[in-house]
């Protein structure tokens, strides 16, 4: 029992980085009906940024810098290469994120280079016990931060402005344009809170580890959560991650139980989920179904 508790435990750690990268995805796709491509790109930029800082100010500061960095670039990237397709057929626009995902990785990769950088957080791999039950620090805090910054953006929807402005443009943005809604605004916010949320889920992901040219993968498990809790859920993307998060670690923790699934297949088990769910509900279990009369 204390072995299957530790493994779901791990597992809400894990799957609150992948919660925080579906997000940026869903906030995107809810804002401009275009599947951005390029988290990976942002989010190995953040912790890259993250490595730099924190041998210049203390970690506390060094993360909501990167974050805020990273989300002006993802402004950027909105303003320089997305802003100008609009009006082209979605596919287009997701083929361009995906060069800009390549295009920022490339350069991001020549600062990591080949020395061995860290985030140097402050819980390294220390664990917390209760009741005869370990849980990693990290995990325990980036369960805590997920935890916040959904509650933080669920204020931010529900109660302010420009919120309100994007739950419009997300439902109708022809309705939001003739309410005096600035839908440009709107994309500029989205791109730039998916910048943030991946930068902190890139810390999360590099803690107790280095940060390599290869951490950018972790973000293509966020495809499998988006499609699991739907792609323009809010609730379904942090439910998605969380339940990929503890599968993932559930098929790790007992798949030598299994010898002949060979090793490593908690590695495939989030697009196994995804195949399943797009076979029998590909709008996911929060997602919108598509009604179309004919």
């Amino acid at each position: 029992m204390a072995e299957l508790v530790e493994a779901v435990l791990r597992g809400l750690g894990t799957g609150s980085v992948y919660a925080l990268l579906a997000l940026g995805f869903v906030i995107i796709y809810k804002a401009t009906r275009v599947i951005s491509f390029a988290q990976p790109a942002f989010m190995l930029a953040g912790v890259t940024m993250v490595t730099y800082l924190v041998l210049e100010v203390s970690f506390w500061v060094a993360v909501p810098v990167a974050a805020v960095l990273t989300g002006l670039l993802a402004l950027g990237v909105e303003r320089l290469a997305v802003r100008p397709m609009i009006g082209r057929p979605a596919f287009v626009v997701a083929i361009i994120t995906l060069g800009v995902d390549v295009a920022v990785r490339v350069v991001v990769n020549a600062f990591i280079g080949l020395d061995v950088r860290n985030v140097l957080d402050p819980w390294g791999l220390r664990t917390v016990g209760v009741g005869g039950i370990d849980m990693q620090q990290r995990h325990l805090a980036a369960f805590l931060t997920t935890a916040a910054l959904v509650a933080a953006l669920f204020a931010f929807f529900r109660f302010t402005r420009m919120g309100l402005a994007m739950r419009a443009a997300a439902y109708d943005q022809e309705a939001a344009l003739a309410q005096g809604v600035s839908v440009g605004t709107v994309f500029a916010l989205s791109w730039g809170l998916a910048g943030v949320l991946a930068a902190v889920a890139g810390t999360f992901a590099a803690a107790g580890s280095s940060v390599d040219a290869a951490l950018w993968l972790i973000a293509l498990t966020a495809l499998p959560v988006i499609i699991l809790g739907g792609l323009d859920s809010l609730p379904g993307a942090v439910v998605g991650g969380l339940a990929i998060g503890v599968l993932q670690e559930l098929t790790a923790t007992y798949q030598n139980h299994a010898p002949w699934l060979g090793g490593n297949v908690s590695v495939i088990t989030p697009y196994v989920v995804m195949l399943l769910v797009l076979l029998v509900r590909p709008y996911g279990l929060f997602g919108t179904r598509e009604v179309e009369r004919v």
